[in-house]
């Protein structure tokens, strides 16, 4: 099997971005590019595409992002600086119960909302190998399946975060609740979570 390259290090200090961190004229690229990578990929956009769908130059592109890479390190920012405020708040909680229940609550909002693009997310091989090779967003990662398992790491409780992070991640894409309201898919969701917590007490 041929060996990736390594991902190139982003040229951004992003860190724990937010909204903030980047100008309005990135953010529009930004969200522009979003829009692109889950309908096309990462691989299948271009920065030439992104500049078409602006209405603007390719060199317009390049003021704001060196590289293609630059951006899909930005939305991934964004992204996990979403997810561990999710994960501060579910820390903040008084008892294991509250804190998976904030937890899962906010990773369900999370899903819903970005239901029509989750692909590029959680099954864009570009954005999957960056989860996996840029250090920040592996300890995300990391950090989420500990409070999910709640620092349990026996098979039983592996199994059914998994689970968890399954269903919520995979229903919100699936073809049968294509034409659900959110509001009832959330409200199914939370139920299929609470009868998992039995497992992760």
């Amino acid at each position: 099997m041929r060996q990736l390259p390594a991902w190139p290090p982003c040229r951004l200090n992003t860190g724990r971005a937010s909204i903030e961190t980047f100008s309005p004229a990135q953010l529009r690229i930004l969200e522009v590019a979003f829009e692109l990578f889950s309908a096309h990929g990462v691989s299948g956009t271009s920065l030439q595409m992104i500049a078409k769908a602006l209405g603007v130059t390719k060199a317009a592109v390049y003021h704001q992002f060196q590289a293609k890479e630059d951006i899909v390190h930005a939305l991934g920012s964004l992204i996990f600086d979403r997810l561990e405020e999710l994960m501060d708040t579910a820390e903040a909680q008084p008892s294991r119960l509250r804190s998976y229940e904030a937890l899962v609550e906010g990773l369900i909002d999370l899903a819903v909302l970005r239901r029509r693009s989750a692909s590029f997310i959680q099954q864009d091989p570009v954005m999957l190998r960056l989860i996996q090779e840029h250090p920040p967003f592996r300890r995300v990662m990391e950090r989420l399946d500990r409070l999910l398992t709640g620092n349990r790491m026996d098979t039983e409780a592996r199994v059914a975060a998994a689970m968890l992070v399954t269903a919520i991640g995979g229903a919100v894409m699936h073809p049968l609740v294509s034409e659900t309201e959110d509001d009832a898919l959330r409200d199914q969701l939370g139920l299929v979570a609470r009868s998992l917590f039995k497992f992760l007490k």
